[in-house]
């Protein structure tokens, strides 16, 4: 069991690990050059543990010791006990869900290591906004998708604001980073996956006409929102896809449109 520690200094050192996390810019330089990621709710950090993320350790105000007692039990992870306010003063805003921890990173797989045993592959270009990284890989998880490839300048999927929406979702679909782009997109076809573009651009073929949940192998690429995909990228995939629209609309937001076109993807999926 870890031990319980009693805080009340803002500026003690044992919580570096959590100052600041309204510092976007800070947090993405600092967490993956030290190892760590934040877990942020109940759930979540149960979810990280369940995963098999080491805990380094945890910040909680007091009423939240007794709601994570088996968690603490199970890990040898200091606790640090805060009131509210000093917990706001260190991260930069109400932690209301009381339990924060900090978890060990992990090294990530080969981008060839995820798609050994996949079938049905998330590939994400230039995704900067954390919400949506948390979003799609909810939708992923909940729909079926394997695995999801990053392009190098997509957000990282274990910054805190991404692993809250995500509800812990990122810690269950394996992903891996496409060092070059789009250039390593050959990887995944060279493992035997068909790469559908999704655009609204009107040459591109309904998901009903591509029928790719008949497909063996399936990579759907999304762009970030607003841009979309790049020329690069969409001149790089095997088939152009849109999701029909009506009432004038011309498309879905990004998170919108990958859950429906997951679900056209693994809809009629054989059961393994």
């Amino acid at each position: 069991m870890g031990e319980i520690i009693t805080v009340d200094d803002p500026d003690d050192p044992r919580l570096h690990d959590y100052t600041n996390l309204t510092d976007v810019e800070l947090r993405r330089r600092r967490e993956p050059a030290e190892g760590l990621f934040i877990a942020e709710g109940e759930k979540v950090v149960r979810r990280a543990g369940d995963a098999g993320y080491t805990m380094r350790s945890m910040l909680l105000t007091r009423k939240w010791v007794d709601v994570m007692r088996d968690v603490i039990d199970r890990s040898d992870a200091p606790v640090y006990v805060v009131e509210p306010a000093l917990a706001e003063q260190v991260t930069g805003y109400h932690v209301h869900r009381g339990a924060l921890a900090s978890m060990q990173r992990r090294p990530l797989p080969e981008p060839a290591d995820v798609l050994r045993t996949a079938r049905r592959v998330v590939v994400m270009e230039s995704v900067n906004d954390h919400t949506n990284i948390g979003a799609i890989f909810r939708s992923a998880a909940a729909l079926g998708m394997d695995a999801v490839l990053l392009s190098p300048d997509c957000a990282d999927p274990l910054y805190r604001r991404s692993v809250k929406v995500s509800m812990g979702a990122v810690f269950s679909v394996p992903y891996a980073r496409l060092e070059t782009w789009p250039k390593d997109l050959t990887t995944v076809q060279d493992a035997g996956f068909t790469v559908l573009a999704l655009t609204p651009d009107d040459r591109a073929r309904t998901l009903d006409e591509t029928a790719p949940h008949r497909m063996d192998r399936v990579a759907l690429m999304l762009g970030a929102e607003g841009t979309g995909l790049s020329r690069r990228a969409l001149s790089a995939a095997d088939t152009w896809v849109r999701i029909p629209m009506s009432h004038g609309v011309d498309s879905l937001n990004v998170g919108a449109a990958a859950a429906v076109a997951f679900y056209a993807v693994t809809a009629g999926r054989p059961q393994e």
